[in-house]
């Protein structure tokens, strides 16, 4: 468990974006620690998420988008779920992290890595195509043989397709990264 050091560098504006970003009020959080309890990946983070959310409340921007637990938080939404005020935690940190990544703030690069893969796969295909997904990641990473074993099992399972489905309303997903980006449409 990582102690947080206070110091009087309180930002009220990072507190406010966040609140204005996720449409909650991290005040309301009371520090019970059910989120925490209920977290699958706790036992990797280096801030548990009650933490998080106290940091957030002191207004502690930089050991926030510092942190590892960020990037590790699989957004399951049983903090969200356990939490006695009804604060949608997982919608928090999904904030947070879009805050550190437009920030640069990236502890956990192989993670970006493969959102990036996965994004730019659903952005050319309208859905994900797992193998062009896979090759991405793969070539930007250079992990080329770390999973090669499994392979053989999802090629004859037919659990990785060797092309992309076509789908209806790709350009309708391709609007959603427009505005997104804040991109004109035409």
């Amino acid at each position: 468990m990582q102690t947080i050091k206070l110091d009087t560098s309180y930002n009220s504006d990072f507190v406010d974006q966040v609140m204005q970003e996720s449409g909650e009020n991290p005040f309301l959080c009371y520090q019970c620690g059910k989120c925490t309890a209920g977290c699958p990946y706790t036992f990797v983070f280096d801030i548990p998420v009650h933490q998080i959310m106290r940091m957030l409340q002191a207004g502690l921007k930089e050991q926030i988008l510092n942190s590892h637990s960020l990037w590790l938080c699989a957004t399951c939404e049983s903090c969200t779920t356990r939490c006695p005020n009804n604060i949608d935690i997982a919608k928090t940190m999904d904030v947070l992290r879009h805050i550190a990544r437009r920030e640069g703030y990236v502890r956990e690069k192989q993670v970006k890595l493969f959102n990036d893969s996965f994004l730019e796969s659903v952005k050319k295909h309208g859905r994900v195509f797992e193998l062009g997904t896979l090759v991405n990641y793969v070539t930007r990473t250079g992990r080329f043989f770390t999973d090669f074993d499994l392979s053989p099992k999802i090629i004859f399972k037919g659990k990785i397709a060797a092309r992309a489905h076509e789908i209806q309303g790709k350009e309708e997903v391709n609007k959603i990264f427009k505005r997104f980006r804040g991109e004109k449409e035409q």
